[in-house]
């Protein structure tokens, strides 16, 4: 299945079948390096995904009149 089709948590399961084949360590060389970018392209898209979801989460933290005030993950780090 192409990359692109794939929900964060199909790719998240086949990087996980990934690292499996690899760590066995009985996959051929030349399948091992196909399997090696694979996996690399799929953790660079779900670290991305991860990335776009931290910056859409928002905090309640107290404003100062002590009442809950939205803050976005950005404000916080600043």
């Amino acid at each position: 299945m192409p990359a692109k089709k794939l929900t964060f948590e199909q790719a998240m399961a086949r990087l996980d079948e990934i690292v499996s084949r690899l760590e066995k360590g009985d996959t051929p060389l030349e399948e091992s390096l196909a399997l090696f970018e694979e996996g690399t392209a799929l953790m660079k898209r779900c670290s991305s995904a991860l990335d776009q979801a931290e910056q859409k989460v928002a905090k309640l933290l107290p404003g100062a009149d002590g009442a809950p005030v939205e803050t976005a993950m950005e404000e916080m780090e600043s």
